[in-house]
């Protein structure tokens, strides 16, 4: 697990979700690309980054200290766990639909009501 941190900018060696700074009134304001609307602040940010690692990582499924880790970090960050769960599942899901150009097979399917009518 490593996070690259410059003045500006989180990036993760692991996922592609990513933390960038900006400046709000002279003040060092950061945000997450998988948290956008929230004003973060750098060990926020980094919380963040590292609760996104954390739950992208399917060997910690029953690693207690990990959960630990991810409470602690949804704390810093102010959210619920299963919240960022959430919301970086649709991240996932939004990523899949790009790559692939497509809706999922349920999307794809028509949906259709109503009695069917056997051709003859």
């Amino acid at each position: 697990m490593t996070i690259e941190t410059t003045d500006w900018a989180m990036s993760s060696d692991r996922t592609p979700e990513h933390a960038w700074r900006v400046a709000a009134a002279g003040v060092a304001v950061w945000r997450l690309s998988w948290l956008p609307d929230h004003r973060l602040t750098f060990d926020q940010a980094r919380a963040g980054m590292e609760l996104d690692e954390l739950l992208s990582d399917p060997a910690i499924v029953h690693d207690l200290a990990a959960h630990r880790r991810v409470s602690e970090h949804s704390a810093t960050l102010g959210v619920r766990y299963e919240h960022a769960v959430v919301l970086l599942a649709r991240r996932m899901l939004e990523r899949l639909r790009r790559h692939s150009g497509g809706r999922t097979p349920r999307e794809a399917e028509p949906v259709l009501s109503g009695r069917m009518i056997p051709n003859s």
